[in-house]
C-alpha cells in the first residue's frame, strides 16, 4: 500500500489534503530547487516545476505544486514574501 501524508495549511484552520509520500517527495526537492535560485511569483514557479517534471510526473503537476507549496509554507520551508503586484515565494534560509 502507498503511503500518504497528510499536508498542512499555512492558515491553520483550513485542512490540507492526503497525497502520496512519494509525489510530494517529488515536489519538495523540485519546488526547493527552483526557488533556491531566488524569488518567484506563484505563475513562475508553477511555469519552472512543469518545466522540471514534464514527462516525467503521474498526476496533474500544478495541483501537487500547489498541495506541497502550502505545506512547505506552514512548515516554514518556503516563505511568501509580499509584493506591489504579486507575491513572490522563497525557500528560507
Amino acid at each position: 500500500m502507498e503511503e500518504k501524508i497528510l499536508t498542512l495549511h499555512p492558515q491553520g484552520k483550513k485542512r490540507g489534503v492526503n497525497i502520496s509520500q512519494a509525489k510530494y517527495e517529488t515536489m519538495k526537492k523540485t519546488i526547493l530547487e527552483v526557488l533556491r535560485k531566488g524569488g518567484l511569483t506563484h505563475h513562475e514557479l508553477t511555469d519552472a516545476v512543469e518545466r522540471k517534471l514534464k514527462g516525467k510526473f503521474d498526476g496533474s503537476i500544478p495541483w501537487y505544486m500547489e498541495g506541497t507549496k502550502l505545506d512547505l509554507e506552514a512548515r516554514g520551508i518556503v516563505e511568501r514574501v509580499p509584493g506591489q503586484k504579486q507575491d513572490v515565494y522563497r525557500a528560507k534560509r
